[in-house]
């Protein structure tokens, strides 16, 4: 018998199924798990999606202007222009001669009266006091229909009392609705009513209150643009609402002792008409790199006085400003033209700064001109300190001839260029300097900057 047999007689399991036995028997155990490295990778995987959703974010909101304007082009709002001015005929022109008229055929023969005739036609013409009252009623039609381009502003201050009380303070303006956009309105108005308020409240004709916004304002004149959001108001608001006529010109000499109307706040309270005669329009008014004509009239009125001054087109002639009258005059109503303030408005509505150069100055008249031999041109009076004009070597006495390609003939031709320029562009500027004997040309470069 073999051990083999003898192992099994014995009753002893062979050697290799008693090692399989032990295998099937053996449990199996399970990894320890690390609890410290299962949260650091917990952690770590937390914070690499945290930082890809940052980066995913980041990128849609760069790429997604870009992607979207590929795709939707957005088309620059075309920038606002007012139109020209209207000028006023002066008596000598509404004279035609004989040969300037055209013989029209088949007319019927017209009756021609003599002067005596016309005299005791005129003589015969009586005026009562229903004609009288006939031609106010007129007039206040005319006023009230302007009215409508009107509206009242309010700036708003909260302040603190002696007692720790709150309270709000507020000053009032009238503006002008200067034009009517697709997606807004713009005002015109004085900001020093309103340049430290929290928020600007806008009273429209029809008694509609709406919030405005800031937009651009002007340093020299003191005067705003503020916008109110045509979504913002009533279908009814914006079929009574009109838009000012800025199309007279304020300059014509024909101007002068015609009727005017005072609208707005011409007696320092909103909503009062004052009628008058437009006395002067020669005053001038000299500031940075401006000048500006003043209008005085025979209206007595307020020394806070605002609104605008309109003729019997009902054109605004300027915007009512007593900040500049003599002391003799300090309550009869003045403003400033709207010949010179046109340009400002249109650059301020279309959100553009104004180039500033840093002078004051006048015009050469022919007198001056034929009698001393000073060249036309803008005459410099004044340069402003650390301005561009002082930088590039303006002096005082100097008579600017040329800004560009455009020639200048007068201070006013000045500002107009000044207009045209971008804040930060470099221009060439050719001047005339007194020198032992004769003026000299002198050609300078001036980067002009931002007037604030």
């Amino acid at each position: 018998m073999s051990d083999m047999e003898q192992k099994r007689g014995d009753g002893q399991e062979p050697e290799i199924q008693r090692q399989d036995s032990d295998f099937i028997t053996e449990r199996i155990k399970q990894r320890p798990v690390n609890k410290k490295k299962l949260l650091r990778r917990t952690l770590i995987t937390a914070a690499m999606a945290v930082i890809f959703a940052l980066v995913a974010c980041l990128t849609f909101l760069i790429l997604e202007p870009v992607i979207s304007n590929w795709l939707y082009p957005e088309e620059e709002p075309a920038s606002l222009e007012f139109p020209e001015e209207t000028e006023e005929m002066l008596p000598e022109d509404m004279i035609v001669n004989d040969e300037q008229m055209e013989p029209e055929k088949e007319e019927p023969p017209q009756i021609k009266l003599e002067e005596e005739q016309i005299a005791q036609v005129l003589d015969n013409v009586e005026l009562g006091m229903d004609d009288y009252a006939d031609m106010y009623r007129e007039i206040s039609e005319l006023a009230k229909d302007v009215s409508r381009s009107v509206v009242t502003v309010t700036g708003s201050v909260s302040n603190v009392d002696w007692f720790n009380d709150l309270y709000e303070s507020k000053d009032q303006t009238s503006g002008i609705i200067v034009a009517k956009l697709e997606e807004e309105i713009l005002i015109l108005i004085n900001y020093e009513s309103v340049i430290d308020a929290e928020s600007i409240m806008v009273t429209f004709t029809g008694g509609e209150q709406e919030m405005a916004q800031l937009k651009k304002k002007d340093v020299n004149t003191k005067l705003a643009i503020c916008s109110v959001a045509l979504s913002e108001l009533e279908t009814e608001t914006l079929e009574n609402m009109g838009v000012a006529d800025l199309t007279a010109g304020s300059n014509n000499p024909a101007v002068i002792g015609n009727p005017v109307i005072a609208i707005g706040s011409p007696l320092g309270s909103g909503d009062s008409v004052c009628y008058g005669v437009l006395t002067s329009n020669s005053g001038i008014w000299n500031a940075v790199d401006s000048s500006y004509k003043i209008l005085t009239t025979d209206i007595y009125g307020s020394k806070n006085a605002s609104g605008v001054l309109i003729n019997l087109r009902g054109q605004v002639l300027g915007i009512i400003d007593n900040s500049h009258n003599s002391e003799d005059m300090q309550n009869l109503i003045s403003a400033v033209g709207i010949s010179e303030l046109r340009k400002v408005i249109e650059r301020m509505s279309n959100d553009r700064d104004q180039a500033y150069l840093g002078t004051h100055g006048t015009d050469v008249t022919t007198e001056v001109n034929e009698n001393l031999g000073v060249p036309f041109g803008a005459y410099i009076t004044e340069i402003e300190m650390d301005s561009p004009a002082m930088t590039a070597g303006i002096q005082s006495g100097d008579i600017i001839t040329r800004i560009g390609e455009k020639s200048i003939s007068t201070y006013n031709d000045l500002v107009n260029a000044l207009l045209i320029l971008q804040p930060e562009e470099t221009v060439a500027i050719t001047l005339m300097r007194q020198g032992p004997e004769e003026y000299v040309q002198m050609d300078v470069e001036v980067v002009v900057g931002i007037l604030e």
